[in-house]
């Protein structure tokens, strides 16, 4: 571990000569650990660090919030921007991170070269320096929630793939981290995917994608999203470290709370906030069953009971199960199982952030609505620590071998079923 310690934050001229795959997992539970004790940063606190991360389409900065958490481990990352057309979202990084704050049109530095110049010299960007490039375009061009509308043409957010995979080439980072929903890899968006990777590979990367639970990296939900890696050798993608029987719960990441109802302030938090649901609303949560209960036929709008598939509506999540996936509708239980499992409200922003294993020393900025679409819109923070880990292990590390490629995750070769949320129900249903 020293010597692992000793070559991710001084010389790359010692990459690559030793292998650190043993020390993985055991890295990855310390990494996690210490990303409960996260505070606000300042360049004082990495800018001796040598891997440089730049953070495009930033968020509120889940995926640098992992990188972040490596560093209390092992000083290895640099960060010097995180990117979003969002300005409340760059405002949130520029804050957490210490960085310039960098409210900007990915399109518009993608194709524009002297722009591009302008955004790296602004950033203090090192070419000589080792670079790793995140790249989280907005997701919602991809998403199963978004079906009647698959069949428009160029949208512009699935675009932002193809302008990440120019400014790739442009720079050449060491390595390249995209997270995305799973359908990213679906048919029906392969080819978006498929243009990006052959960019990044006649750029000499070696590319790597899968779709994976983020509940088997210790995140208290089930939300399930595709990774793909590009690095400049070959290497390793991550690997969960949990089966389905300890998976983390909603009481473990929730459990702890004060009671709070529907309008009221937590005094000790104030992102611990339930808004004030309308009195109609509240006495359809008053009769759904608690802990994981559904809204009773006839209950509610007449509507629901006409139309199949909205099961989840005005649900309850379960205390000793993961909750399902966290979006920027968390607050508001018309809009899926978001109802706390006890008592008659959504879902607050305390909750909702630890549901998606952001630590409470990660402080969001903006009016309410702008954080719950933060958080619902984030890479959560336990799952990017993991990859994290694994990248900075495999960019260090030996040449995996053919044994090591074989037995560990395969990367996805061909497009899934365009429509993932059924295969994920299917999951869901097998493990009942």
């Amino acid at each position: 571990m020293k010597n692992l310690k000793r070559i991710a934050s001084e010389s790359c001229s010692e990459w690559n000569k030793e292998d650190f795959r043993s020390f993985k997992k055991e890295l990855v539970l310390e990494v996690q650990k210490k990303l409960n004790s996260f505070t606000k940063l300042s360049f004082d606190d990495y800018g001796n660090n040598r891997i440089q991360i730049i953070d495009l389409f930033c968020g509120a900065g889940g995926t640098s919030l992992g990188f972040a958490a490596v560093n209390s481990v092992m000083p290895a990352f640099k960060f010097l921007g995180g990117c979003d057309i969002n300005r409340v979202s760059a405002e949130t990084y520029s804050y957490n991170y210490g960085t310039t704050l960098l409210n900007r049109d990915i399109l518009e530095i993608a194709y524009d070269n002297s722009k591009l110049e302008t955004f790296l010299k602004e950033i203090n960007y090192n070419a000589s320096m080792p670079l790793i490039l995140i790249g989280c375009a907005p997701c919602q061009g991809f998403s199963s929630h978004r079906k009647k509308h698959w069949d428009e043409e160029d949208d512009n957010r699935n675009s932002l793939i193809i302008a990440f995979s120019k400014i790739v080439e442009r720079i050449k980072p060491d390595a390249i981290l995209m997270e995305n929903v799973p359908e990213f890899l679906s048919k029906k968006y392969w080819e978006y995917f498929s243009t990006a990777s052959k960019n990044f590979v006649n750029n000499g990367y070696v590319v790597k994608q899968n779709i994976y639970n983020a509940a088997s990296f210790g995140v208290p939900q089930e939300r399930f999203r595709s990774i793909v890696i590009g690095m400049k050798k070959e290497f390793l993608l991550p690997e969960g470290y949990l089966d389905v029987t300890e998976f983390k719960t909603v009481r473990d990441a929730i459990g702890n709370l004060p009671s709070v109802k529907a309008g009221e302030i937590c005094d000790t938090d104030s992102m611990h906030k339930s808004i004030a649901h309308k009195e109609s609303t509240i006495e359809v949560i008053k009769q759904v069953p608690h802990d994981g209960g559904n809204r009773p036929a006839g209950i509610g709008p007449k509507c629901l009971d006409r139309t199949k598939g909205f099961s989840d509506v005005y649900g309850r999540l379960f205390w000793d199960k993961p909750s399902i996936t966290i979006t920027h509708y968390a607050r508001n239980p018309a809009s899926g199982r978001f109802i706390h499992p006890e008592q008659d409200r959504g879902l607050t922003a305390r909750e909702a952030a630890l549901l998606q294993s952001f630590p409470r020393g990660f402080e969001f900025t903006g009016k309410s609505d702008d954080i719950y679409r933060q958080i619902g819109e984030a890479v959560p923070p336990m799952l990017s620590a993991a990859v994290a880990v694994d990248i900075l292990v495999e960019l260090i590390s030996v040449q995996p071998t053919e044994e090591e490629k074989k037995n560990g995750v395969q990367s996805i070769e061909q497009p899934v079923s365009s429509s993932y949320s059924s295969v994920i129900a299917g999951i869901k249903m097998k493990r009942e």
